[in-house]
């Protein structure tokens, strides 16, 4: 309710749904069928058939025509369709009403009365859009609030001048019953479903026994001060109903209310999750670091022995065959992504074993690594590591330190800073691995994980701590 706006248009057709439906049923159920005469044989089918054309003409313009409007914005088709379905409802309403002498005249006072109303709302509607519908909105409740509201005050109003037709008990229900029950429903779920389940019973205890308290004691004090003990009766019937039928069923309705909410909850985090490991690995699979691996192990291959090339061969096979298949698996034993790293490092120390500027170390348990761990989560920052701390020219250190604990996993790395210049295509994507892994870590590792980066001109560092 606060994030959105509610389709409030299916709901205005439901609720005008609901109120036509409980007038004809009221009119059905009132009027005994045997025996009519004429004139009130017409009165007694005006009376179902007026508010059945209503409806009907209701939901043709507000759910055909005007949304088909705004959505192909035809103006001519509006007018047309508009216009047929006013004189289509005008003809068969003053039928009924002059036959079952509701109005003197065809003109029909309530009918056009009607259609003020309705056009009112709607003109109230487009000017509340205009005020608090801006592109700046974020808080949609009290929109929401007002428009339910309006909806419930235009109802009363249609009702007074429908009354004619819609007769005394209908008025009752929609002015007296409805909103009664929809304040205990709401007292019910804020003041007491709400509060058993954030644990606090006591109070939601409370809160139901003041409830019954306040109903017996008004009817309690108005059987007393009219001297009549019958005004008890009611008052226990309608104890008996918010216990035993009100309560109970609108319990149920909010418990899947809560399911409802909770399966969007994890659909939403599995689509975000999935998004993220796709972003992930498009942002992972450096081409360039594959090109690199390649043109070594092919100088290798030209001007060593075999054993070093064969070695590179299998350790880039080993992280080619994890990225296709194991990656894709929710879990993965921690052990696992430890021989990716090293599988990672090594390669890295075979392309740069030659450079006088550079030092790595890479220190980490030698033991194995128990635990599960959602996949490439630390190649990220030892890969950001080699791409913008390492330059030929200058000095360059990169030191990782990798330790598996019981339950947990600890990676540091600190490396040196290369800023790389302007013009360097590789500059606009990066950090987007490092963002995309931190999106990652708050989905699957929410309260246990901790990230620390911290970087100044000369040097990077990072520390993850993760509670498996």
């Amino acid at each position: 309710m606060k994030d959105r706006v509610l389709p409030f248009r299916q709901i205005e057709w439901w609720v005008v749904t609901f109120l036509f439906v409980s007038i004809i049923l009221s009119n059905v159920v009132s009027t005994h069928t045997f025996n009519l005469n004429y004139n009130q044989s017409m009165i007694y089918f005006a009376k179902i058939f007026i508010p059945l054309i209503f409806l009907a003409s209701f939901y043709f313009f507000h759910m055909k025509i005007f949304p088909n409007f705004l959505e192909d914005g035809k103006k001519s088709k509006l007018i047309i369709y508009s216009i047929l379905t006013f004189f289509g409802s005008f003809i068969s309403i003053g039928a009924f009403s002059v036959g079952a002498n509701f109005s003197s005249d065809f003109l029909m006072p309530f009918y056009f009365n009607s259609i003020a109303i309705y056009a009112g709302y709607g003109a109230i509607i487009y000017i509340l859009n205009q005020i608090l519908l801006t592109d700046k909105s974020k808080d949609f409740k009290p929109y929401n609030i007002l428009r339910f509201v309006l909806i419930y005050i235009f109802v009363v109003i249609f009702l007074l001048q429908f009354q004619g037709i819609a007769g005394e008990a209908i008025a009752i229900l929609f002015v007296v019953i409805v909103p009664c029950i929809l304040g205990l429903i709401l007292y019910n779920y804020f003041l007491i479903y709400d509060l058993k389940k954030q644990g606090r019973k006591g109070e939601a205890t409370a809160f139901y026994v003041f409830l019954i308290i306040i109903i017996a004691g008004f009817f309690i004090f108005f059987s007393i001060a009219k001297g009549d003990s019958e005004f008890l009766v009611p008052g226990i019937m309608i104890i008996f109903c918010i216990m035993v039928i009100l309560f109970p069923i609108s319990n149920i309705f909010f418990k899947k209310y809560d399911s409802f909410l909770s399966q969007i909850n994890t659909l939403s985090t599995k689509v975000d999750r999935s998004t993220a490991d796709l972003s992930f690995l498009r942002s992972q699979i450096n081409p360039h670091f594959l090109f690199n691996a390649l043109n070594t192990l092919y100088g290798n291959a030209l001007h060593e022995n075999a054993e070093n090339t064969a070695e590179g061969i299998q350790k880039l096979g080993d992280m080619m065959r994890f990225m296709l298949h194991e990656n894709n698996q929710d879990q993965i034993p921690v052990m696992r992504e430890k021989e990716y790293l090293v599988n990672y490092v090594d390669l890295q120390n075979l392309r740069l074993k030659d450079q006088e500027n550079v030092e790595i170390v890479f220190s980490h348990n030698e033991e194995n690594c128990p635990g599960q761990i959602a996949p490439m989560l630390l190649i990220p920052f030892v890969e950001n590591a080699f791409k913008h701390g390492i330059s030929f020219q200058k000095k360059s250190w990169i030191k990782i330190s990798l330790r598996c604990l019981d339950g947990s996993v600890h990676l540091d790395v600190n490396n040196s800073i290369h800023r790389s210049n302007e013009e360097d295509p590789e500059r606009k994507s990066s950090g987007i691995g490092l963002e995309n892994v931190k999106q990652r870590l708050k989905i699957l590792y929410p309260e246990k994980h901790d990230l620390i980066v911290r970087e100044n001109d000369l040097e990077y560092f990072v520390h993850l701590s993760i509670k498996l």
